[in-house]
């Protein structure tokens, strides 16, 4: 159901954001050690340096806030994406931006023995901006230009392309292999606060950029010969706008690895609730992603406990079936 004024958008933001921190408080909870609400408010205001604080204070709290950043940075990813492709499946999964990011990383930890985040960050970028670039110029190619089947199907290409020089690099690289196999699936398990950091700066220019990109995503919706006749620079909004993507993808995949189909399904879920209004759909889409993502990481530590999973497989999960769901509705065609 469609949250038609802003009075009711407001009031549904809110209490999203409250679910979030609900679940940003459960992930600092839950877990292989037993812990409880009242340990979590202790380790803050009253910590003796028990091992359940130290664990909740130096490992959950910063995995917390990685599921945060990492879900709102990809759902935003997604929702710019879509925007400027007008491709409801357009996503960073989709269209080769994650993996691309992670082709970058795994040849840095191979070739330059990569260990800080530092490093991977600006791995991340360099190869997010390679392969979304590729992607959007081959798929621009032909008689008919950029259309949405021709973008998704250069994308997967893309992807599939990158995996393989992934798998090949680490197939031959047994040291690299151990480094980034579990990062590869896509997971914040032991995310410290010293990885998650540098980061940061990044992803919040990232945010703001992408709220400053509202409006004129609106009037992008309405096609880019109308755009253009309302004085709309369509290049230029594209052209930033995939800046914008290549900064929060990057900086996620620098973070948790490739996870996937958090960008493909949120978008769907915001425009649910606010409708096609680009100034509601990317906070929406923020609060949303890192729901998802702690929701799917909670699970992850429990599904096959005492082990857990990657987040990766668990957004798999849900995503793949809603990607074949949109494929089968024939939303990708022009």
């Amino acid at each position: 159901m469609t949250l038609l004024n802003n009075r009711n958008r407001t009031i549904g933001l809110v209490i999203s954001i409250a679910i979030l921190g609900i679940l940003f408080m459960a992930s600092n909870v839950y877990g292989y050690t037993h812990t409880t609400w009242t340990m979590v408010f202790d380790a803050y205001f009253h910590n003796d340096a028990s091992n359940e604080h130290l664990i909740i204070r130096s490992l959950r709290l910063s995995r917390a806030l990685a599921g945060v950043l990492v879900g709102a940075a990809l759902a935003i990813s997604g929702a710019l994406m879509q925007a400027i492709t007008r491709n409801p499946m357009a996503s960073p999964e989709i269209l080769g931006v994650n993996a691309g990011a992670s082709l970058f990383i795994v040849t840095g930890v191979s070739v330059f023995s990569l260990t800080t985040e530092s490093g991977f960050i600006w791995f991340a970028f360099s190869g997010a901006a390679i392969a979304a670039a590729s992607v959007f110029w081959i798929g621009s190619l032909g008689k008919e230009g950029m259309t949405p089947i021709q973008l998704t199907l250069t994308g997967v290409t893309i992807t599939a392309l990158c995996s393989s020089y992934s798998s090949a690099i680490l197939v031959s690289d047994e040291r690299t292999l151990e480094s980034v196999l579990f990062w590869l699936t896509g997971s914040i398990e032991s995310r410290k606060m010293e990885d998650i950091l540098p980061v940061i700066p990044f992803l919040l220019c990232g945010y703001a950029c992408a709220l400053g990109l509202g409006k004129a995503l609106n009037v992008m919706a309405v096609g880019d010969e109308v755009a253009k006749g309302l004085g709309q620079h369509t290049i230029r909004v594209k052209t930033f706008a995939l800046f914008v993507v290549i900064l929060l993808s990057g900086g996620a995949v620098a973070v948790a690895g490739p996870v996937g189909f958090i960008g493909l399904i949120i978008p769907h879920l915001a425009r649910k609730f606010v409708g096609l209004d680009h100034r509601w759909i990317i906070p929406y889409c923020a609060v949303f992603g890192g729901i998802l993502l702690l929701v799917a990481d909670i699970a992850a530590r429990f599904v096959a406990f005492p082990k857990e999973i990657p987040v990766g497989v668990m957004t798999a999960i849900v995503g793949a079936p809603f990607f074949i769901y949109l494929a089968r509705k024939g939303l990708g065609k022009k």
